[in-house]
């Protein structure tokens, strides 16, 4: 039987105005209804807010409800994999076999390179309302250990479990030695992923960046300074390099990477950038690197995500990122003011809001 629910929404209709708007929501069989609790801004609700993206891009997509990184309690549930209560972490990539079985898919492609699929908060109304009907299959249950402002930094750290499953074999092999570009949150996330999830000792990983003073929380890793570490005359060479860095400094780092990759080194571009970049191919062909671009993530990230927050010292590491305080979010003149406090500063730690419907 269907059930329908009525949500709030904290609507984008046009950038920096936030309209609350009521809508209809039913819960089909297989769909779950989740009231979403604990939410964090991602730099993609940035663009969106503040009218970043392209006039084209934002005509499409507005109006909308921002956010894709959250988690909420169980309202009503479809499926028997969820009961009323349930604490679940939010998957925010749908497949298209779900929203267009019609679609034939390609075999052993990843959801969340699905032809058809959606993703909240980009054209598809996200964790900003009070009821988000989801499907089962893009939930995950959160084990009573994890508190919810861990929780809520599985989206983010799922993304780098995808970029990481990439070189997954390469990794396991002891002598593997890894440098990471990215100082900013998303280069934290893998980083810390790297360290305790799979094991990569200091001694054979190397964080670069910019800023000491966001350096400095990557003291499980050896770290350098883009800006006076001299790539051409150091002879370390690294068999994985994970660009984080997105946005004007793709270039310098993707470049950079080329340099510091051993023969046969595989790269992995995660960094986001509106503009094209170019890259030293020369160099990719003479030491034969694989380039891997990798966005988004899908269940099966979440799912490993939500395990590993089990490790105490996996969650005291993930812990540096959270905010002093949690932001509450009752109005959507409250959500819109956190919308453009982020905006004005976005900053090293992560914003994180708690819903009070």
């Amino acid at each position: 039987m269907t059930v329908a629910l009525e949500s709030r929404v904290f609507s984008l209709t046009k950038p920096e105005v936030i309209e609350e708007v009521s809508k209809q929501r039913e819960v089909l069989p297989g769909w779950v209804a989740v009231e979403p609790s604990y939410a964090s801004i991602c730099h993609a609700d940035l663009r969106y807010f503040a009218g970043l993206r392209r006039p084209e891009a934002l005509a499409k997509k507005l109006p909308m409800a921002l956010l894709h990184e959250g988690i909420g309690v169980v309202k009503e549930s479809g499926s028997p994999d969820f009961s009323v209560g349930d604490r679940v972490v939010v998957v925010p990539n749908i497949p298209g076999a779900i929203l267009h079985p019609e679609i034939q898919q390609k075999n052993d492609v990843p959801p969340n390179y699905s032809q058809g699929n959606a993703f909240l908060g980009s054209g598809y109304d996200g964790m900003a309302q009070s009821v988000l009907v989801h499907p089962a299959e893009c939930l995950v249950s959160i084990p009573e250990e994890i508190p919810n402002e861990i929780a809520v930094l599985s989206e983010l750290s799922s993304v780098s479990h995808h970029a990481i499953s990439h070189v997954e074999e390469k990794l396991s092999k002891k002598g593997t030695r890894v440098a990471l570009f990215g100082d900013g949150p998303v280069g934290y996330f893998t980083a810390a992923m790297m360290r305790y999830l799979y094991g990569i000792e200091a001694e054979r990983f190397m964080v670069f960046g910019a800023a000491e003073d966001k350096l400095a929380n990557f003291d499980f890793a050896r770290t350098a300074n883009v800006l006076t570490y001299d790539f051409q005359n150091e002879t370390e060479k690294f068999d994985v390099v994970i660009e984080c860095t997105g946005g004007r400094f793709s270039e310098s780092a993707i470049n950079q990477a080329i340099i510091i990759a051993d023969s046969l080194a595989d790269i992995i571009i995660m960094g986001v950038t509106e503009e094209l970049v170019p890259i030293n191919t020369r160099d990719i062909l003479e030491k034969g690197i694989t380039v891997h671009g990798s966005s988004r993530s899908s269940t099966v990230d979440f799912a490993a995500v939500v395990e590993g927050m089990r490790n105490a010292d996996y969650r005291e590491a993930l812990s540096k990122i959270l905010p002093e305080e949690v932001t509450e979010i009752a109005s959507g003149e409250d959500f819109r003011q956190t919308m453009a406090k982020f905006v004005e500063n976005p900053g090293w730690n992560k914003t994180v809001m708690h819903f009070n419907w």
